[in-house]
């Protein structure tokens, strides 16, 4: 099993940067690919970047593309998120999760693991 636990959240101005943090426990971490998703009150969860197991390969949505960058350091079982030229509408909970597809032989991402979340909040 893994267990994810997410900090770096806080408040910030427009145009400010934060870098969040996702700490993996276990000895199997560079088996998952892993995501970060975004909830803001009274939004669905939407998806906000994705890095595969070995960090070859990266994707960020539209919406944070040139302004967020997702990262991981497997020796650390960490993931990172450094988020600049922060906007009001990044205000939301911030996700970590795990995607177990490779080591359960699916197709698709099958994120079953995920932080318990970190809020970061954007003033203008």
């Amino acid at each position: 099993q893994v267990q994810l636990v997410e900090s770096g959240g806080g408040l910030v101005q427009a145009g400010g940067s934060l870098r969040l943090s996702c700490a993996a426990s276990g000895r199997t971490f560079s088996n998952y690919a892993m995501g970060w998703f975004r909830q803001a009150p009274g939004k669905e969860r939407e998806f906000v970047a994705a890095i595969s197991r070995s960090a070859i390969s990266t994707y960020h949505a539209d919406s944070v593309k040139g302004r967020f960058t997702i990262s991981r350091d497997n020796a650390k079982n960490t993931v990172y998120l450094q988020m600049n030229s922060l906007k009001p509408e990044d205000t939301a909970v911030y996700y970590c999760a795990a995607d177990s597809a490779f080591g359960l032989g699916l197709s698709r991402p099958y994120y079953n693991y995920w932080g318990q979340g970190t809020q970061v909040t954007v003033s203008s």
